[in-house]
């Protein structure tokens, strides 16, 4: 029978044993690749002392093909719980170093087990990837691990946050896990997705692409808008998934004010700069963040997807303490106006906002949609409804602003009265119309202008008292679709008083199962 002192020594020399993961050797391969190990990026992620490993004696059940001799630390993937700015937070990391962080049964029993206990302690689940995917010589049960997570995902999804770094490769259905999250964060040289990659490519498709122009951190979080954030090194990435976390709730059941923090800015802060930052030129523009800068906090927002869709700004931000989802128009680029990826980004980001219990602001300057063959064919229709679908029903506090334009459709989409918007502000060069003057003009007053024997100048004529007559905040605020208009410089004031006012709002939509997102 072994004495007290010699199970205690076997239990630590276990413990030293597989928390040397793949080896040395293995070790030394993850670093000349530029990535950290599994235990590394735990212990950057976690306040100090804090992590709470689960499952790490857990063993594969294979015995084919050799399996049965070899031994795997930890099943190739660390999981457990901790503290990250002072809340807990659940997460998995898989360990390239141990056969390439494959992923068998007992290893997705260890990462669905961690998805369980988050929905349990209510509390945000953070996965880091790099994996090399399926066990092959688990066959259907490696298989049925990746459909375990599916689930949790889909099932967990609007209840407590869900985010991926993806540290490594993921390929195959393995990539349809960070896919399933609400953000993911990519490492530039290192981190791909795909779900065929260069070679299959290049022998059914005839196509030569390396894994960084077919599945990299660029090419996601450029082109394809998959993923979220993009950093250079698992120390950034990390950081900014941290970041994150501090503007998000622990789960849905929280409080919206869980994440409040004591101001260090005065509410009543005016900011003049605004009063001319729109030009009186229609033929210039302006960049909406240097409206977003000094109306929020300390003038500090998390921008999300920052690469994709710049048309599109999302990002959160704090308004005297209190975190906002910030939609807006950015008209330095191609005019601000709403495109399929454009309407993708915003409808994602509204219904995050909206499951999680973050009030929103939204910023509008849109002047309506991408025309072209391209969006028609490509499904504008059904991609811009997705706007329309996700302002409706979201029951968060609702604040917009038109800032300048909101013509036509894309108005009515950009939380318009009609959307739901509670607090509906206008700055007095808000344009609120079907149309810009010129065009309006040019259709109502066309046998006018052709008629004239000056027709510039009657385009002119005519264009201005359109203008007058429509395109100005005074005609939409005289039927009630604009609340309030203000000077631009109280922009921040009016907008922490709208969001104080609501802070309370309760409002139902009718009882459903689901409804049937236009996808």
């Amino acid at each position: 029978m072994p004495t007290n002192e010699e199970l205690i020594a076997e239990l630590e020399a276990k413990e030293a044993e597989i928390k040397e993961m793949g080896g040395p050797a293995a070790v030394k391969k993850q670093h000349d690749l530029g990535k950290l190990t599994a235990r590394e990026r735990i212990d950057l992620f976690f306040d100090p002392g804090t992590f709470v490993e689960t499952g790490m004696h857990v063993k594969h059940h294979c015995h084919y093909f050799g399996m049965d001799k070899i031994d795997i630390a930890a099943d190739g993937v660390v999981t457990g719980y901790g503290k990250v700015n002072g809340h807990t937070t659940c997460c998995y990391a898989s360990d390239f170093t141990s056969r390439g962080g494959s992923l068998g049964e007992m290893h997705a029993w260890k990462i669905a087990k961690t998805y369980d206990l988050a929905a349990k302690m209510r509390v945000p689940m953070v996965g880091m990837v790099d994996t090399g995917g399926a066990r092959i010589q688990e066959g259907v049960n490696a298989l049925d691990g990746y459909g375990q997570i599916f689930r949790r995902n889909t099932l967990y999804s609007g209840v407590i946050p869900q985010i991926i770094i993806s540290m490594g490769p993921s390929a195959g259905g393995a990539v349809y896990h960070p896919a399933l999250c609400d953000w993911i964060f990519m490492v530039k040289g290192t981190s791909y997705m795909y779900v065929t990659g260069p070679d299959v490519c290049k022998a059914v498709m005839s196509e030569e692409v390396t894994h960084e122009e077919l599945g990299g951190a660029k090419t996601h979080n450029i082109k394809s808008g998959v993923a979220h954030f993009m950093y250079d090194s698992d120390a950034e990435a990390i950081e900014g998934c941290k970041h994150l976390l501090s503007y998000l709730p622990q789960s849905v059941y929280d409080e919206p004010d869980s994440t409040y923090q004591e101001p260090t800015d005065s509410p009543d802060r005016t900011c003049p700069e605004l009063d001319t930052i729109v030009p009186e030129d229609p033929r210039k523009v302006y960049d909406m963040k240097q409206v977003i800068k000094p109306i929020v906090d300390d003038g500090e927002f998390f921008e999300v997807q920052k690469h994709y869709a710049p048309n599109m700004i999302v990002c959160f931000a704090r308004f005297n303490g209190h975190v906002v989802g910030i939609i807006a128009n950015q008209p330095s680029y191609i005019a601000g106006v709403l495109d399929i990826n454009a309407s993708d980004k915003a409808a994602r980001f509204i219904r995050f906002c909206d499951a999680f219990n973050i009030p929103m602001l939204t910023l509008v300057d849109v002047p309506g949609y991408m025309p072209g063959t391209h969006q028609e064919f490509g499904g504008i229709i059904r991609h811009g409804a997705k706007v329309v679908y996700a302002y409706s029903e979201a029951t968060v506090p609702k604040v917009a602003i038109c800032t300048h334009k909101a013509y036509g459709g894309s108005e009515i989409s950009m939380c318009s009265r009609s959307m739901g918007a509670d607090i509906y502000m206008a700055w007095p060069c808000a344009e609120l119309a079907v149309m810009g003057a010129e065009g309006a003009a040019a259709i109502i007053f066309r046998r006018d202008i052709a008629e004239a024997p000056d027709p510039e100048a009657k385009r002119q004529e005519v264009s201005e008292l359109f203008r007058k007559t429509f395109n100005n905040p005074y005609v939409a605020a005289a039927s009630g679709f604009v609340d309030m208009i203000i000077r631009a410089r109280d922009t921040r004031y009016e907008v922490i008083k709208a969001l104080e006012a609501l802070k309370n709002k309760k409002d139902q939509i009718p009882w459903k199962k689901h409804g049937n997102i236009p996808l």
